[in-house]
């Protein structure tokens, strides 16, 4: 599938409505900014006049991905191959030019390998974010905002979650690792008031950028079920095993909040310009606050890609719970945030992105 140069450049001239932009001299470090969500969030950010560095190792990413920004936006990002626990690169990506300020994904998130190996997750999410709030201070840069997870809140005991809440115990090692920064971030910011940190909880992000060229491209098999039910769909996998269908849910199946990344990208600019009086830790939850089952994701996407995506019941998997969905209310009053993009825009974004780019970030544009 081909994109359309007409609308190549009509995008790069409309903004999102509800995107507020800081000066455009600033300039915002993106961590992980290679990946599903980060190389959203920098074409966000592009789009709305900021300057932007990117670092990634490249681990779980492609740096296509930020040429398919480049040719959306107009401009390139600068982009940096390093490691958030190598202090000396650190330095050195900080030296280039002031930073004023941090969005933080780098991390691996994989929930099935954190559980296999959990040290690593431990040293690359947890150590590496320290790693980063130590070159973050020396160099006078005290405004963060934090890739969370709903993960933190563990098997909640009512719905929708708020962020008042009581955190849980997450199922493993990747949820935990997200815990232990949001109280590490959390201990820092009330040992120096310098500190203006977001806490974002995001729920299931979905979905592609609209324009078809950038998405989501999992090494391997897809750990997130959107992903995999497009692969379903595209004849790269056989069928769909959905994991068990005797939940206390309307179908049997789990539900979940499922919202669009653009939107979740959004949300991170939104916080970012609130983070500018809002010193010590401010926590959003990123959701829509609408929870959608297995089943009702299934057919879905069948209505979006004309395919019928074959699955068959197996048994739950250990760790995973009923429901959850968000409320999103504290980021409508406080940031002027919601998620505008219905289920079925994720559905047919999804599918664009998977039926242009069946190689994911491999295929030529």
């Amino acid at each position: 599938m081909r994109v359309d140069k007409d609308y190549i450049r009509a995008k790069q001239d409309r903004l999102t409505e509800q995107i507020i932009t800081m000066p455009a001299s600033t300039h915002i470090l993106v961590t992980g900014g290679a990946g599903y969500i980060g190389s959203h969030t920098a074409l966000a950010l592009l789009q709305a006049g900021f300057d932007v560095t990117v670092i990634d190792n490249l681990s779980n990413s492609s740096d296509e991905s930020l040429k398919r920004v480049a040719r959306i936006a107009g401009k390139a990002p600068r982009f940096v191959k390093a490691d958030i626990r190598d202090r000396e690169q650190l330095n050195a990506v900080f030296g280039m030019q002031p930073v004023n300020a941090v969005i933080h994904f780098a991390g691996l998130k994989a929930v099935g390998e954190s559980v296999q190996v959990p040290l690593r997750y431990y040293d690359n999410n947890v150590a590496g974010t320290l790693r980063l709030c130590e070159a973050m201070a020396e160099h006078g840069v005290f405004t963060l905002v934090f890739s969370s997870s709903a993960t933190v809140y563990g098997d909640p005991a009512t719905v929708p979650i708020r962020e008042d809440q009581p955190l849980g115990t997450p199922t493993n090692p990747y949820g935990r690792s997200k815990l232990m920064i949001e109280q590490m971030l959390t201990d820092l910011a009330a040992s120096d008031a310098r500190w203006h940190v977001a806490l974002l909880r995001y729920f299931n992000p979905v979905g592609a950028h609209e324009s078809g060229l950038m998405g989501e491209d999992p090494n391997g098999i897809p750990n997130n079920l959107l992903p995999y039910i497009a692969q379903v769909a595209a004849g790269k996998l056989r069928e769909l095993s959905v994991f068990g269908n005797d939940y206390p849910t309307a179908d049997g199946t789990g539900v979940r909040d499922y919202i669009h990344v653009v939107d979740l990208a959004e949300g991170h600019l939104s916080a970012l310009n609130a983070l500018k009086a809002r010193p010590g830790v401010s926590v959003w939850n990123l959701g829509t606050g609408q929870g959608y089952s297995v089943l009702e994701m299934i057919r879905a996407f069948e209505l979006a890609s004309g395919k019928t995506i074959p699955f068959r019941i197996a048994p739950r998997r250990a760790g995973d719970i009923a429901m959850c969905f968000a409320d999103a209310s504290r980021a409508e009053i406080e940031l002027g945030w919601r998620a505008r993009r219905r289920l079925k825009a994720m559905m047919e974004d999804t599918w664009r992105w998977q039926a242009g780019n069946p190689e994911g970030y491999r295929t030529k544009p």
